[in-house]
């Protein structure tokens, strides 16, 4: 498995221009907010524990940026635990307003990134490397993070690895 850095930094090679990465800290909430409310509605029953989808993709995500950073994945894990009860009352609506919604959010987070993609000039990430979509994110977040003044080592790192962000 790779590192956090080498993780992070793979994926900031496509992400060099401020407006990309600006568009990424809207289009991929929408899309992971989309992913959950469409996984919400998936019932799972453990004994007496009742769960969904959401809740098992938020648990092996969840693990896997644990398994990359104990503080970040600690983080992500609040953010995704926010989100999935956020979208517990969309997956209860109607078929048709949980899809219309669902869907919505989805199609116009990738609108937003594909524009930040036309900005960068570049593909995206997953396209040539399917973590990406995992990773995605975890680099909106560190990116957050960045602008804060948190974790300045490992935002140099992926600048000296990744170049430099362009206006």
């Amino acid at each position: 498995m790779k590192t956090l850095e080498e993780q992070l930094t793979t994926y900031a090679r496509y992400h060099r221009s401020k407006r990309n990465i600006m568009t990424h800290f809207v289009g991929i909430p929408l899309i992971v907010f989309a992913a959950l409310c469409l996984l919400a509605r998936t019932e799972l029953s453990v004994g007496a524990l009742a769960l969904n989808g959401a809740h098992l993709a938020v648990v092996l995500c969840v693990i896997y940026y644990l398994r990359l950073s104990l503080s970040l994945g600690v983080i992500m894990a609040v953010i995704l635990f926010v989100m999935t009860v956020a979208a517990t009352p969309v997956a209860a609506l109607s078929v048709s307003g949980w899809l219309g919604a669902s869907l919505s959010l989805f199609f116009l987070g990738w609108v937003i990134q594909f524009v930040g993609h036309y900005f960068e000039g570049r593909k995206p990430a997953f396209v040539d490397d399917l973590a990406g979509l995992i990773i995605g994110p975890l680099f909106v977040l560190v990116e957050a993070l960045f602008l804060l003044g948190y974790y300045p080592s490992l935002a140099d790192y992926i600048e000296q690895h990744a170049g430099p962000v362009q206006p």
